[in-house]
């Protein structure tokens, strides 16, 4: 197993993430996800710590499945909501039983208040948790355009730098202009943080679904990107073959600007993910 942080010292990252299957059906589609893009020669991939305390579970197993069966090189997501203190450290003891050195540590998104637990209360708690438990590259998460429970973006890069003085390395949110991860990278290294941050890639296949999954996290996909894909009409697979575009030409600003790495929200589906490789010219579609 290779830890993330020396990956990216030796260059540009290539990484896809995955959420845990709820059940049959889903399980099958992680599968054929996992089956086509390990071809692809990822850096590493990323397992989502998926609602609740039952993630523990589902996260652990397929972490435990990818060690198992195929050559690819997993992290595991692990949230501070979920879980009393001790437990997250029982947790991250599985992990490291597992042979994991790669942790993504966040804060979670809100539970209802039966589910919730509050002895850690942000990510970089869980930084220093992991720390102790012996994790030697640990990420964090990154909004290019601010956290949604941050009064203001100032305030969000204040705090993100706090986190990333603790952590090795940053994963974005999805975004869709270069210039929201330029504005980020820039506004970080004004406050002293030159520590890798890698963008999050997601190709819009639906826009509902996308302009739905922004909201969530506190962001809009831009006017113009919407312009752009619903130019060619409301035919669903016309917006889908935009939004690849959009994706692809997103890619390769980023990987002119130097970006530390690329990580594809896959969605546990393979195909948009590998017409943006095609597009970039890193494997034939």
């Amino acid at each position: 197993m290779f830890r993330i942080t020396d990956l990216l010292a030796a260059g540009t990252t290539f990484s896809f993430e995955f959420f845990p299957p709820k059940d049959e059906r889903e399980q099958r589609l992680l599968s054929a996800a996992i089956h086509d893009l390990e071809p692809l020669h990822p850096s590493f991939v990323s397992v989502t710590y998926r609602g609740g305390a039952v993630s523990r579970q589902r996260t652990t197993a397929v972490v435990a499945d990818l060690l198992k069966t195929t050559a690819l090189n997993p992290m595991a997501h692990l949230t501070c909501v979920a879980h009393p203190r001790f437990e997250l450290g029982e947790i991250m003891g599985g992990f490291r039983a597992l042979g994991m050195e790669n942790l993504l540590a966040l804060g979670g998104d809100p539970l209802p208040t039966e589910q919730s637990y509050q002895e850690l209360r942000h990510a970089s708690e869980l930084v220093e948790l992991g720390r102790r438990l012996g994790f030697a590259s640990i990420g964090v998460a990154a909004h290019p355009a601010g956290h949604p429970r941050s009064p203001d973006r100032q305030s969000d890069r204040t705090q993100l730098a706090a986190k990333l003085r603790l952590a090795d390395f940053a994963i974005t949110q999805f975004f869709f202009k270069v210039e929201e991860y330029l504005r980020l990278r820039d506004e970080l290294a004004a406050l002293g943080i030159t520590k890798p941050i890698v963008a999050g890639i997601m190709p819009i296949t639906s826009l509902v679904s996308a302009q739905r999954m922004a909201e969530l996290s506190g962001y809009a996909v831009p006017a113009d990107i919407v312009r752009r894909v619903t130019a060619g009409g409301e035919d669903p697979e016309e917006i889908r073959r935009r939004g690849i575009e959009v994706a692809a030409e997103l890619c390769a600003q980023l990987l002119e600007a130097k970006v530390a790495g690329l990580h594809f929200y896959t969605l546990n589906f393979s195909k948009a993910t590998r017409e943006v490789y095609a597009r970039l010219g890193l494997v034939t579609a």
